[in-house]
C-alpha cells in the first residue's frame, strides 16, 4: 500500500522543484559560424539587433571571442570581432551576451568585456577603445551599459562665448579658439602634427584632457605617454589607444569611447579638451567595416556610410546643456599625398568650426609650428575676441599673404621700395612676424602675451 503524501510534504516538493526551475534558463539561444570572410563572421541561426554583442567559441585556443553585430541579411547575422581572430573553425558556437551557456560545471553567464567605468577614476589612465586598461593598474569591471551618449539638443547647447588659452602663440593670436569649438588640424605626414598635439595637450587651460590615438603605430602610444605627458598633464588626462594592429571595429570604437568620456566630464561641469589623432584613421576603420559588409565605394574607396558617421561623431562634441562645462575638440586629418581635396578632408571641413593647415614648405624651412595662416581659419574667433584683436590678426595675415605672393619678385630684384606701402611694411616686419609665429615645443605662450605682441606688430605696420 502506497504511503500518501501529506499536504506539507507536497508543498515542500513543489517549492523545491520551483527553485530548480528558477535556476534553469527559459531558453538557450545559440548560432553557428557559417562563414568567415576577411574580417566578417557570418552566423546562422542567431538573429541579433544592430550593436548587440556576442561571443564566439574558439575551441582551438580554448577561449571566447567577443564580437558585435554590425549588420544582417535574411537569416544571416554579420559579426565583427573586437580583437584579432585566429583559429576559428567552421560551425563554432555563437552565444549572445547574458545568455546561459551549458558547460561541465552547469550553466554559466558570459558578461563580455570588462572595462573601466566612465568616471573620475579614468583620470591618469591608459585604456583601449573598449575601456579595457592597458596600464596594468586594474580596476576594470563588467557592465552591460554600452549605450552611447546622444548629441545634445541643438537649441539647448550653451553658446561659445569664452576663449580657450591653448598655450600656442600662433593659435592664441591669429586663430583664437573658443571653448566648445571643434577644429581640424590638416596635415600630411612629417610636418610636425604630433609635436603640435603634444603642445596642446600640455598647454591647454582645461580641467580634463582626453586623447584618442586611433590607428597610429603602437610604438607611438608609449612614446606619447612617456615623452609628451609630464606629471601634471598625466594627472588630468585620459588616453584611449587603439593602434593600427587592432581590428577596425576596435579602432572605430576608440574614437567613439573617447568622445563618450569627454562628453561625460563636460556634463559634470568640467572644461574638457578632446584630441583625436586621427579622424582620417577613424574614417578608414569605418571604410573597412562598410566594405566588408558589401557597401559600394563612392569616393576613393570610401562607402557612403563613412560620410554619415563623421558628422554623427563630431556633433556629439561641443558645449552641452550644462553651461558650467565645455568641450573643445581638435581632430587631426591626414592629407594623403598632401591633397587638400581628399574626400575625408572635404567632409571634415564641412562639419568642423575651423581648420588649421600645416604646411610642408614651412616645416622644411624649419618654421614650427608650421601653420599656414593663409589657409587656416577659426570660425568662432569674432565671437570670443575683441574687435581690435580681430582687426590686428587680419592685418598681420594680410602682411603674410603680401610677402608670400611677392617673395619671388623681391628675390629677383624686380621690386622698387616705396611702390607698395603694404609690401614695404611686410618686408620690414617679416623677421618680427616669423619670430612671433614660431615657438619651441617646450615653450608656453599665454593668451594675454600673445595678443599684446600681435597688437604691437599690427600697429608697427601702420606707422
Amino acid at each position: 500500500m502506497e504511503a500518501s503524501l501529506s499536504q506539507s510534504d507536497l508543498q515542500q516538493f513543489v517549492l523545491s522543484q520551483r527553485a530548480k526551475l528558477a535556476q534553469l534558463p527559459l531558453s538557450v539561444r545559440e548560432g553557428r559560424v557559417k562563414r568567415v570572410s576577411g574580417l566578417l563572421i557570418e552566423v546562422e541561426g542567431l538573429p541579433l539587433s544592430m550593436g548587440a554583442q556576442a561571443c564566439v567559441e574558439n575551441t582551438r585556443q580554448g577561449a571566447w571571442v567577443d564580437a558585435e553585430c554590425i549588420g544582417f541579411e535574411s537569416d544571416t547575422t554579420f559579426l565583427m570581432a573586437f580583437d584579432q581572430v585566429h583559429g576559428l573553425s567552421p560551425g563554432a558556437v555563437v552565444y549572445p551576451l547574458l545568455t546561459p551557456l551549458r558547460s561541465a560545471h552547469g550553466y554559466q553567464m558570459r558578461h563580455g568585456v570588462a572595462s573601466l567605468p566612465i568616471g573620475p577614476q579614468l583620470l591618469g589612465r591608459v585604456v583601449d577603445g573598449l575601456g579595457r586598461p592597458l596600464d596594468g593598474l586594474g580596476g576594470a569591471s563588467w557592465s552591460d551599459n554600452m549605450a552611447r551618449f546622444a548629441s545634445p539638443n541643438p537649441l539647448k547647447r550653451a553658446p561659445i562665448h569664452e576663449a580657450l588659452d591653448t598655450g600656442v602663440r600662433a593659435i592664441n593670436s591669429m586663430l583664437t579658439v573658443g571653448r566648445g569649438q571643434r577644429l581640424g588640424l590638416f596635415a600630411g605626414s612629417g610636418v610636425g602634427k604630433s609635436v603640435l598635439l603634444s603642445m596642446l595637450t600640455r598647454n591647454c587651460v582645461a580641467d580634463v584632457i582626453v586623447i584618442a590615438l586611433v590607428g597610429e603605430r603602437s610604438r607611438e602610444v608609449r612614446e606619447f605617454c612617456e615623452d609628451q605627458l609630464d606629471d601634471v598633464s598625466r594627472a588630468r588626462a585620459v588616453v584611449v589607444a587603439s593602434p593600427a594592429d587592432t581590428s577596425p571595429l576596435a579602432r572605430a570604437k576608440g574614437a567613439e569611447y573617447a568622445t563618450d568620456v569627454a562628453t561625460w566630464f563636460r556634463d559634470q561641469g568640467k572644461h574638457v579638451v578632446l584630441i583625436v589623432d586621427s579622424l582620417t584613421r577613424y574614417a578608414m576603420a569605418q571604410r573597412e567595416i562598410g566594405l566588408s559588409l558589401g557597401e559600394p565605394p563612392v569616393a576613393r574607396g570610401y562607402p557612403a556610410s563613412v560620410f554619415g558617421r563623421l558628422p554623427a561623431l563630431v556633433e556629439k562634441v561641443g558645449n552641452g546643456e550644462n553651461a558650467q562645462g565645455s568641450l573643445t575638440a581638435f581632430y587631426t586629418v591626414l592629407l594623403e599625398g598632401d591633397d587638400v581635396h581628399d574626400p575625408v578632408a572635404d567632409a571634415a571641413r564641412g562639419v568642423l568650426d575651423g581648420h588649421i593647415f600645416l604646411s610642408r614648405e614651412l616645416a622644411d624651412s624649419g618654421h614650427y609650428p608650421a601653420i599656414d595662416h593663409e589657409k587656416s581659419i577659426s570660425r568662432v574667433m569674432p565671437k570670443v575676441a575683441s574687435q581690435e584683436h580681430v582687426l590686428a590678426a587680419r592685418r598681420v595675415k594680410q602682411l603674410i599673404s603680401r610677402h608670400v605672393r611677392s617673395r619671388d619678385m623681391v628675390a629677383m630684384g624686380a621690386y622698387m621700395a616705396g611702390t607698395d606701402p603694404d609690401l614695404d611694411a611686410a618686408l620690414k616686419l617679416w623677421p618680427r612676424i616669423q619670430t612671433f609665429l614660431q615657438q619651441e615645443s617646450h615653450q608656453v605662450a599665454d593668451m594675454a602675451g600673445s595678443i599684446g605682441t600681435l597688437m604691437t606688430i599690427a600697429r608697427a605696420s601702420q606707422a
